[in-house]
């Protein structure tokens, strides 16, 4: 496939159909270009849930959507399921695995992945969450270690089996860690009569003196204190060291032998390559300007996790946000068209709307703006929320419908082990015939 230049009209290629790629793209509908948009899957992923795909809490389906159903009207779209390998700024062309595409204007929307700081060792033992299939290695693995426990004779290894330990105290390893306290003291003993609440063990190491500290002190505090009461020990100011897939190390000399690690921990930008190593800055994450251009290029731009937008009122960027990724679509999708008619372009300015976290049934904390609430009705204006961002209304009615019997069975139907997790070699693998 060769996707050249066309001379009729300025082509807009967007790298990543997260939420900046998509938000982009929606906003050039009523453009005079041609937008091609390159992802390596086929669906876009609503990553604030993807921790209640991890624990069965909602259908994976729930949180992904078709790309192509996305755009299924917009005549000046086209999607490609492809790769990148390699950006060539020279002859302004993207080489992915389904050949060379030409651009005007490129838009790196690439998003993260998780950083594990150059820990091979717990890189490979421990399972991150940052997309679809990883969520479901953790539902597998979870259900997995729940079946061996269940029929164990082995005391010790019955306890490591039902010992979670998540490694990041930010909003997705808090709300993970009160979804695992949920499974643990409503769903264990339904579907597992022979263990008990008390045989499973919820931990959660934070390396940051404070849990979710980019909210304020007043939601940090009542997240704790939310979780210590489901029963999570927690361990602040403190950084893994090590884990061999049976001991866990932490710097403050606590040892705990566990088979599930998850890790929240940190995340770095997914730069495809070509872009040269003096613009990509702490994180991986590309250096830009105040309309999104990475530094030293006229059409190449960056937004999202993988963009850090260095100006006086964003001197270290942006926070890793959905709402920055969205609204810096949207800006960069009114600069283009000013680029392309040779207007002059406006400065990006985020819009901070506020933060929640859902710390299982009930209880969520949210800051939106200096308005500051936790408790129940934080949970109930977090599901709205998250209810009304999910793409496709299918998915909205599925995931409410899903969260509307699970609040009043305390149980979910989703709990299936659709593929083998093996532990030794961290890879899927077909379910036995």
């Amino acid at each position: 496939m060769y996707l050249g230049k066309n001379a009729a009209k300025p082509r807009v290629v967007i790298i990543g159909g997260g939420f900046g790629g998509v938000n982009l793209g929606r906003k050039l509908k009523n453009a005079d270009v041609d937008v091609v948009m390159l992802d390596k899957h086929n669906y876009h992923t609503f990553q604030p849930l993807l921790y209640q795909v991890a624990i069965g809490a909602i259908e994976s389906d729930a949180v992904g959507f078709p790309i192509r159903r996305i755009f299924t009207h917009q005549k000046n779209f086209s999607f490609h399921m492809a790769e990148v390998q390699k950006i060539d700024p020279v002859s302004n062309t993207v080489t992915t695995t389904l050949g060379a595409v030409h651009y005007d204007y490129l838009v790196i929307a690439t998003g993260a992945n998780s950083n594990f700081f150059g820990n091979k060792e717990i890189e490979h033992y421990t399972l991150p969450m940052k997309n679809l299939p990883e969520a479901l290695n953790i539902r597998s693995l979870i259900l997995q270690n729940l079946e061996k426990a269940a029929v164990t004779t082995d005391l010790a290894e019955r306890d490591a089996l039902l010992t979670f330990v998540v490694v990041g105290g930010g909003p997705t390893g808090v709300e993970l860690s009160g979804a695992l306290a949920e499974v643990q003291r409503n769903m264990l003993c339904k579907d597992y009569p022979d263990l008990h609440p008390e045989h499973m063990k919820v931990y959660l190491a934070e390396g940051k003196p404070k849990l979710i500290a980019s909210m304020s002190e007043q939601a940090s505090t009542k997240a704790k204190e939310f979780l210590i009461d489901m029963g999570v020990t927690i361990y602040n100011d403190v950084h893994v060291t090590s884990y061999n897939g049976d001991i866990l190390k932490i710097d403050n000399g606590v040892e705990i032998k566990t088979r599930n690690v998850f890790w929240a921990a940190g995340v770095k930008g997914e730069v495809p390559e070509g872009i040269p190593q003096e613009v990509i800055l702490r994180g991986a994450r590309i250096e830009t300007n105040e309309i999104s251009q990475v530094k030293g290029f006229t059409n190449i731009f960056a937004i999202g996790d993988v963009a850090a937008m260095i100006t006086a009122d964003s001197p270290q960027g942006h926070p890793g946000v959905a709402p920055v990724a969205i609204q810096q679509g949207a800006h960069l999708a009114k600069n283009i068209v000013r680029l392309i008619r040779n207007e002059p372009t406006e400065p990006f300015k985020y819009h901070d709307k506020g933060s929640m976290a859902t710390i299982g049934r009930n209880r969520a904390v949210a800051d939106l703006g200096k308005i500051r609430f936790q408790g129940t009705f934080a949970w109930f204006v977090w599901l709205f929320v998250h209810i009304l961002s999910l793409a496709g209304f299918s998915n909205k009615l599925v995931v409410f419908s899903n969260w509307l019997i699970n609040y009043f069975t305390k149980n979910t139907d989703n709990r299936l082990i659709v593929h083998y997790f093996n532990t030794e070699t961290m890879t899927t693998e077909p379910m036995a015939k």
